[in-house]
């Protein structure tokens, strides 16, 4: 094969490498932009505000830290729809029973009510019950719901990251095809690989 023939077919290789590699850098800073704007967007129409402290005595310092530095501010980020399920919500619902055997305690009362519909203690009981199925459902929906947006939050930091990666490589792709062109022109008619 003449070395030419080979220059040329390596230069345009390269260079639609560093056509693909820019594309997709485009594309991933494009979803980079879009899922860190959703998750912003949504996050700050909610208008929660990060108290300063979680309520947990044996939390970690660094939790502590995030609380105090976050206090009173509202919540935009990922991040801090991570430290507020896990760590604020997390901790307080560690407090009930699982939305199982909330909602099982629930229908225990209610049907004792049943069997018994003027008695004051078991409307007393049916009624608190209730309140724990609706403050447990509550909490784990949201705390669901703040970690599904640190989800995106994460899936777009990684798109950036991905972007810069797939733009560096896509520039280094045009560069080593525009050295392979610059070769081409310098290789004899005659060489040979």
């Amino acid at each position: 094969m003449k070395r030419r023939t080979f220059d040329a077919i390596a230069s345009l290789i390269g260079l639609m490498l560093a056509v693909l590699f820019l594309t997709v850098a485009g594309l991933m800073n494009w979803g980079a932009s879009f899922t860190n704007d959703s998750v912003k967007t949504q996050l700050s129409a909610q208008a929660i505000h990060f108290p300063g402290k979680t309520g947990n005595s044996k939390e970690s310092a660094d939790v502590t830290k995030f609380f105090a530095d976050n206090a009173n501010k509202i919540m935009t980020t990922g991040k801090q729809a991570q430290m507020y399920a896990e760590n604020y919500i997390g901790f307080h619902l560690s407090h009930y029973p699982t939305y199982e055997v909330a909602a099982n305690n629930s229908r225990a009362a209610d049907s004792a009510l049943a069997g018994d519909p003027t008695n004051v203690d078991l409307q007393a009981k049916a009624k608190s019950a209730a309140a724990t199925v609706e403050t447990v459902f509550k909490g784990t929906a949201l705390q669901g719901t703040l970690l599904t947006a640190y989800a995106f939050g994460f899936f777009g930091t990684l798109a950036g990251i991905g972007t810069i990666v797939s733009l560096v490589t896509g520039l280094l792709f045009l560069l080593l095809a525009l050295l392979g062109y610059m070769h081409l022109r310098r290789t004899d008619d005659s060489a040979a690989i």
